[in-house]
């Protein structure tokens, strides 16, 4: 629900329940003041009646029985409300009765005065009539003059969000906002502006680190490789020396793999790539990693079931491509068992690759996170899914890994 949604929602809530209360309040004031005119004008006419009757020794004419009575049934004197019926408007009407004594030749008499109310009602009606139009007006205004602020007082605060949705942090220029003489809203812009300057500072150090961690020990390695290689050629090293060369060797070459996945994902993460995507065809990019896999493929002698692959072109960036099937198809034919399976299926909106591997008794989404391997004695970094799936989240793929128990199934789909 929007800001402006709830606050008016607040708004017409309290003004309802005030409109209750006071039309409450003013109908009882109303009524009370109405009845209080009522009775003053039945004291008037009583004092009127009792000092003519004391003037002219005789009871007034009874023109009108409904306000006049003399010798009622009511013999105490009292002030108090009745309801008489109608017989030419056949409804009951409310009256307001006083009844008093009078002496007329030294003769008790009871008179009984009765004035009706209905005008009083109908006032009260008009007049609730009025307020409810009133306050239909004043909420319909109330309306229309919060969504025009809306439009307007709030114009500022969309520009910026419109300006954030916008910014990214490979552009060489900083966010630039609008200005605007709300405070609320230049003090935000400020705070925005300054918050998106620290992250672009702190982006642009991280690149560099990246970039720089990446050139600087890449050739160390390069060089501990080449050296230890050269070791291992040399006929003249003695056996016992050979071996732990040899194993130095392969720790070099497995730093340098973990070495290149953890710069390709930091590259990924901080969408170093940037906007260097163009069409590749995702079907020749798996034809040539099928071909470069062909001599670990014939070693576990897994023969893959590729169906007919259709041209399927996707925009990306070609090294991310290529990272992306290669890591995928690495995977299938590396946890593979002997003689296993190996199905590649691509379609215009999916790529998958189902093999048989080994049981698996956990979570198969949990393999997508980093250093997560199926063999923790394996001297695999463990990144290779980790990598797909930030380039699966980079361009917006989705990456699923399902177990199926029968056959022992692995299967990894790319959703384009």
């Amino acid at each position: 629900m929007k800001l402006l949604a709830r606050t008016n929602r607040y708004y017409l809530g309290l003004s309802a329940l005030l409109f209750v209360l006071g039309t409450g309040l003013l109908y009882g004031g109303l009524q009370y003041a109405l009845a209080h005119e009522v009775d003053e004008q039945l004291q008037q006419q009583r004092v009127y009646l009792t000092e003519r009757i004391r003037a002219t020794g005789a009871l007034p004419t009874i023109t009108m029985p409904q306000e006049l009575t003399i010798d009622g049934p009511t013999r105490s004197e009292s002030l108090r409300d009745t309801i008489i019926f109608d017989t030419i408007e056949h409804e009951a009407v409310p009256f307001r009765v006083i009844s008093f004594p009078v002496a007329v030749r030294g003769q008790p008499h009871w008179l009984t005065l009765r004035k009706s109310l209905l005008e009083t009602e109908d006032i009260l009606k008009v007049i609730l009539m009025v307020m409810l139009a009133v306050m239909t007006l004043l909420f319909g205004s109330l309306l229309l003059l919060n969504q025009w602020l809306s439009r307007w007082l709030w114009a500022p605060f969309r520009r910026t969000l419109k300006a954030l949705r916008g910014y990214q942090l490979q552009q060489p220029q900083s966010l630039e906002l609008p200005e605007t003489p709300i405070d609320e809203f230049s003090e935000l812009n400020q705070a925005v502006a300054q918050l998106t300057q620290r992250v672009a500072a702190d982006y642009r150090a991280l690149k560099e680190f990246t970039e720089n961690a990446a050139h600087e020990t890449q050739t160390p390695l390069a060089i501990m490789q080449a050296q230890l290689e050269q070791l291992v050629q040399d006929p003249e090293l003695p056996e016992r020396t050979l071996a732990a060369v040899q194993d130095v060797y392969r720790a070099a070459r497995r730093l340098s793999r973990l070495h290149q996945a953890l710069t390709l994902l930091s590259k990924i993460e901080n969408r170093q790539f940037g906007s260097d995507g163009r069409p590749v065809q995702l079907d020749g990019v798996v034809q040539e990693k099928l071909r470069q896999l062909q001599d670990f493929m014939e070693a576990k002698a897994v023969n893959p079931q590729v169906d007919p692959l259709p041209p399927v072109a996707l925009v990306m960036h070609p090294a991310l491509a290529e990272s992306l099937v290669g890591n995928l198809l690495q995977n299938a034919v590396k946890h593979n068992v002997q003689g296993g399976q190996l199905q590649v299926r691509l379609t215009a909106a999916a790529l998958e690759i189902t093999n048989t591997g080994p049981e698996l008794r956990t979570d198969p989404m949990l393999l997508l996170g980093r250093f997560r391997k199926h063999n923790a004695a394996s001297d695999s970094p463990g990144l290779g899914l980790s990598i797909a799936e930030q380039i699966c989240t980079y361009y917006g793929f989705r990456l699923t890994y399902a177990y199926a128990p029968v056959g022992s199934l692995h299967t990894l789909r790319v959703t384009f």
